[in-house]
């Protein structure tokens, strides 16, 4: 039961939500284009969250290894930091789920594209193999680009760009200009994420010589960083709205920013690094709750 307990933990179930808002967003497009396809719905979701727990475990495992899970770190205890696995078992874990999301991708390449769009299906498989390559490399390794300022290069475009972009054309098999804005939007709020997560991390990550952008940008332009990507997506959807004509129902997601307003205003006030921590579910649950309320709103 232990055991169960710490993978479940190291799975870091908090981060699912954000994992499938592009897909949401990216299915929700689909639905007011008309192409929606329930199994590939379903697919795209499971392969998701499994390329995410991929991506918290190989974290886990390679902050851990490094040393940079230590004593100074303010954020919950991790796993392998714990003691409550080793960084053997992690390691397994690691190349299970890594298998786990090639086969998964293989499976939703397969449903989306079948046999006649070899073309298609070959540039899908060289995704899915990257996404499991940045899902690991980005602790794991000498030369991990989450210790070198670029992991919010890569948050972007898997959690935004591909996600959504990606998402749609499996279902539509062609792609419209305008679905990138709302891919943009998605892209910018997983980062902001990823952001308030350095953020609070920032001296123990410079400590620890894990040079993310927060640790590049020091504290007071790390916030301008923030106020950028959170302002820079909701201007994007903005523009969405703007040039499809689609307020209607979808413009509900709007309401989503209120919680990122309030958010905003509390990081500008926040000195401590320990009460960004808090911060982190409230940027989360907003991104969750946008691509939710801007896909109902086609439904509606």
């Amino acid at each position: 039961m232990v055991k169960i307990k710490a993978w479940i933990s190291a799975a870091r179930l908090r981060t699912l939500p954000l994992s499938i808002s592009g897909i949401l967003t990216g299915s929700g497009l689909a639905y007011n284009a008309g192409y929606f396809d329930l199994s590939i719905f379903c697919l795209a979701l499971i392969t998701t969250v499994v390329f995410q727990v991929l991506s918290n475990f190989a974290n886990d495992y390679g902050d851990g290894v490094k040393g940079t899970d230590n004593a100074d770190r303010i954020g919950p205890m991790r796993a392998m930091q714990s003691g409550l696995l080793s960084a053997s078992e992690l390691k397994n874990g690691v190349i299970f789920t890594a298998i786990l999301s090639v086969l998964l991708s293989i499976a939703l390449i397969y449903n989306a594209f079948g046999e006649e769009n070899f073309l298609h299906s070959l540039l899908f498989f060289f995704l899915g193999i990257g996404a499991v390559l940045a899902a690991v490399r980005y602790t794991v390794g000498n030369k991990a680009y989450g210790y070198r300022g670029m992991g919010d290069i890569f948050v972007f475009i898997f959690f935004g760009l591909v996600a959504v972009i990606g998402c749609y054309f499996l279902y539509a098999k062609t792609l419209s200009i305008a679905i990138i804005f709302p891919a943009v939007t998605i892209g910018l709020l997983s980062t902001g994420v990823l952001n308030l997560n350095n953020m609070r991390d920032r001296e123990p990550d410079a400590k620890a010589s894990k040079r993310t952008l927060a640790v590049l940008l020091g504290e007071s332009k790390s916030k301008i960083y923030h106020f950028g990507l959170i302002g820079t997506s909701f201007l994007m959807v903005l523009v969405y709205f703007i040039i499809t004509s689609n307020w209607q129902w979808s413009a509900l997601a709007f309401l989503a920013f209120i919680p990122l307003l309030l958010h905003l205003v509390k990081v500008f006030k926040t000195q401590a690094p320990a009460l960004l921590d808090p911060e982190l579910k409230k940027v989360a649950l907003s991104t969750f709750f946008f691509s939710l309320l801007f896909a109902l709103g086609f439904l509606l």
